[in-house]
């Protein structure tokens, strides 16, 4: 039998308006909200000034397992997600087995279902020979088939453009496409190489990634799905160049090319490479502040639909060695509501516009099912913040595998004190509950 949860006077921020109201839940659904609820319940959760926010639903990051669990897996990573407020996540296909076929997909949901604190769902995995496998993928329960038209850590590029083509053609679900031209990068790797041998520095990262490979492979990306009316959704746009690709004249849901836009492209720009060096070195690229000053803008006037993470996690040792030698990614998933509460304090967008993007818009886009909103008969997916609480990113408060974040010894205001997830209080106050795992998204098809 299922605990209870009512939380009592809580700032309840939901579908553009922030009222007070008291939440019960109930066999891990919302059975009611009100402005007074009289209900006895297993746990009581009082709001004393707080907000509570829909679970954010993370529609990229790479969890690594199977095959790469010494950085990370699907056990330590959705409790991270957890801790920050996360609920749900939709990870990347390019572990060791790559996903590729029916049988491997299914291995990683049998998985998160043992492990995962954290509501799961996870792409399948396309390459460049594998189309009768990608065709048999159930739309219901799996979010997307995701393409790396540009490569990145587990080398699975899609680069035949017959492939390409036969892709955007046949597949009837959401394609999430990882946009950077492959010729355009590894000619800047030559010519660097040539220059400098193996000593460049994570601050050449953005000019050998740069904003035209960048460009050509968002706008063939663009130009195949308007030829074969694809659903296609770009991830981590970083450029100023690729925000004409996207509209924002018609509602999210008529939508047939959407674009997600990473917490880290906002947060830091080329300049933080002196101080940061590897640990920002990410896939696509982080530049230059004009980049960083475009993308805001785009994202309140609806061109970039979704705030993500692409959190990938290595090791420090990984992440130390040389910059050619150092892999892509950076640990972001228990911060993200942390650095856009940032923006928050700083004026620079509201918390209603916070949860549309990172909790309403992820749910729309992929036709999520029964989450993403407070709403009574929907899952009980909850976050709990107290967002002028400050606190010090430590070691001993990180909770990623890999042990590290680029915000380590830095204070953030907003604290995350109870995440609810599919009606289970799974974490409060720095404990987590974990005699319930999470729930495999299902979708709307």
């Amino acid at each position: 039998m299922s605990k209870t949860i009512l939380i009592k006077e809580v700032k309840v921020v939901n579908e553009g308006k922030i009222t007070t109201a008291d939440i019960y839940v109930k066999n891990g659904r919302i059975e009611k909200i009100a402005a007074s609820i009289d209900k006895t319940a297993t746990i009581e959760i009082a709001g004393n000034g707080k907000y509570c926010i829909p679970g954010i639903i993370d529609d990229q990051v790479h969890f690594r397992e199977p095959g790469l669990t010494h950085k990370s897996d699907l056990y330590t990573e959705p409790r991270a997600a957890v801790a920050g407020g996360t609920t749900s996540f939709m990870e990347m296909p390019n572990t060791i087995p790559n996903t590729l076929t029916q049988e491997l997909l299914e291995d990683k949901y049998q998985i998160g279902a043992r492990k995962s604190l954290a509501n799961y769902s996870f792409f399948m995995g396309a390459s460049n020979d594998n189309l009768a496998e990608v065709l048999k993928t159930n739309a219901k329960n799996v979010c997307g088939v995701k393409i790396f038209m540009g490569s990145s850590t587990g080398n699975m590029l899609v680069d035949n453009k017959k492939t390409l083509e036969g892709l955007f053609k046949e597949v009837p679900m959401l394609i999430a496409t990882h946009c950077e031209d492959e010729e355009t990068i590894r000619t800047n790797v030559a010519a660097f190489k040539a220059k400098y041998g193996e000593n460049a520095h994570a601050r050449q990262h953005p000019i050998i990634r740069n904003v035209e490979g960048c460009y050509k492979s968002s706008s063939f990306a663009v130009d195949l799905a308007k030829k074969h009316n694809t659903r296609l959704h770009i991830l981590h746009i970083s450029t100023k160049k690729e925000l004409d690709l996207f509209r924002n004249d018609i509602p999210l849901a008529e939508k047939r090319i959407t674009a997600e836009v990473c917490v880290h492209h906002l947060h830091f720009n080329s300049k933080d490479y002196e101080k940061l060096g590897n640990q920002i070195k990410c896939n696509p690229a982080i530049k230059d502040k004009k980049h960083q000053a475009a993308l805001f803008p785009a994202l309140l006037d609806n061109r970039l639909d979704i705030i993500a993470t692409d959190h990938a996690p290595h090791t420090w040792e990984e992440k130390s060695a040389e910059y050619f030698k150092a892999p892509g990614g950076v640990p972001l998933v228990q911060h993200s509501l942390n650095i856009m509460l940032g923006f928050y304090h700083k004026g620079k967008i509201s918390l209603e516009r916070i949860v549309e993007k990172m909790c309403h818009a992820p749910a729309i886009c992929f036709k999520v099912e029964d989450r993403g909103y407070i709403r009574e008969g929907y899952w009980a997916d909850l976050a709990i913040v107290d967002v002028h609480k400050k606190w010090k990113v430590m070691k001993k408060n990180i909770h990623y595998k890999c042990g590290w974040s680029p915000f380590e010894n830095k204070f953030l205001r907003g604290k995350v004190s109870h995440t609810i997830v599919s009606g289970h209080l799974a974490y409060q106050d720095g404990q987590f509950f974990e005699d319930k795992k999470g729930e495999r998204l299902t979708f709307r098809h």
